[in-house]
C-alpha cells in the first residue's frame, strides 16, 4: 500500500504529497457538488483509495480508511484535507472552537502536551494560545499531517494512532483528543485510554470533546425549546451523517471506560452538539 520508512523527522510541511481523485474535481461546479452529495448519501462508508508511493500509508489501519462525515476519499487528498480544516469550524457553527478553547484552559498548566488525531492543527494552535510550551500532534492522514504542520509554526507533528502511541511512558503533562474516538472501533477505543494513561505524568490531565448524544435521542420539539433553531440544525447535521462506529459510541458509557483505565473524571458537560470531559490522572 505505500513504501515503508521511518517517518519521526518527516518535515510534514514541505513533503510532496499526490494528488488524489478529488483533487481533479471541479468545486466550482453545482454538479460536482451534487454527485458527490449523492455519493455521501449511500449506505455505509465507502473505502478510501490511497495513492501509490504516499508516504505513511502502510501505517494507516483498514478501519480508518472510510469515507468519515462523508467527504470525498476522506481526509487523503490535497483538497479536501485543506477544505475540511478551514471550513469545519464554520459548519460546526464555532462551537468547536470554542470547546477547544475550554478545553486548553482546563489543561494548564501543563508545559508538554499531546494533541492525539490533531487533524489540521486546531487544538494545537488553542493549546499555544494558552502558554502551553510544547505542542505534539499525532494523526493518521498525511494530508492533514501537512495542513497542521504549516498552519502551527512551534507543534511538532507526527503520524500515529491513538491505540499505539509512540511516545515514552509518562512523558506529556496533559493530553486532548477532539472528535476522534467516536470513529474508532470499540476494542481501539479502549486501547487507546489505555495508552493515554499510560502516557500521561501523575496529576496530567485529558481534555475529550466528541459529538453529544442530544442532537440523536432529543425530538426536534425539545431541542427546539432549549437550543432554539441550532438545535434543530445540529439535528439535521446528525441525520446526515454515515459513521461506522458512531453507535456504539453512543452506547458507550465513557465515564466508567476512564474510570476502568485508571481516569478521576473532573468534569463531565453535554450539551447540543458536543461533549466535553476532563480526567485526571491521579496522583
Amino acid at each position: 500500500m505505500g513504501r515503508t520508512e521511518s517517518l519521526t523527522e518527516v518535515d510534514w510541511a514541505s513533503v510532496q504529497l499526490p494528488d488524489v481523485w478529488p483533487d481533479a474535481l471541479n468545486l466550482g461546479s453545482p454538479l460536482t457538488w451534487l454527485q458527490l452529495y449523492r455519493r455521501s448519501r449511500k449506505a455505509g462508508s465507502q473505502k478510501v483509495r490511497l495513492p501509490e508511493g504516499l508516504i505513511g500509508a502502510d501505517r494507516i489501519p483498514e478501519y480508518i480508511l472510510l469515507e468519515f462525515h462523508g467527504l470525498p476519499n476522506g481526509n487523503y487528498s490535497n483538497s479536501v484535507a485543506r477544505g475540511y480544516a478551514r471550513s469545519f469550524d464554520h459548519v460546526m457553527l464555532g462551537t468547536l472552537s470554542r470547546a477547544r478553547q475550554r478545553i486548553a484552559k482546563a489543561l494548564t498548566p501543563a508545559r508538554t502536551v499531546l494533541d492525539v488525531g490533531c487533524g489540521g492543527g486546531r487544538m494545537a494552535q488553542a493549546l499555544q494560545q494558552v502558554g502551553v510550551a510544547e505542542v505534539r500532534g499525532i494523526d493518521p492522514s498525511p494530508y492533514l499531517l501537512q495542513v497542521a504542520a504549516q498552519s502551527v509554526p512551534g507543534a511538532h507533528f507526527q503520524q500515529g494512532l491513538a491505540e499505539a502511541l509512540e511516545q515514552a511512558d509518562t512523558s506529556v503533562d496533559g493530553l486532548t483528543a477532539c472528535f476522534v474516538l467516536h470513529e474508532m472501533p470499540p476494542p481501539r477505543v479502549d486501547e487507546a485510554l489505555a495508552e493515554f494513561f499510560r502516557v500521561l505524568r501523575p496529576g496530567g490531565r485529558f481534555g475529550l470533546i466528541e459529538p453529544s448524544r442530544v442532537q440523536w435521542t432529543w425530538t426536534a420539539t425539545r431541542l427546539l425549546r432549549r437550543y432554539g433553531w441550532k438545535g434543530l440544525y445540529f439535528r439535521w447535521m446528525a441525520g446526515l451523517v454515515r459513521e461506522p462506529f458512531l453507535e456504539a459510541w453512543h452506547r458507550r458509557d465513557i465515564v466508567a471506560s476512564l474510570q476502568a483505565a485508571g481516569f478521576v473524571v473532573e468534569s463531565d458537560i453535554e450539551g447540543c452538539p458536543l461533549r466535553e470531559i476532563v480526567a485526571l490522572k491521579p496522583a
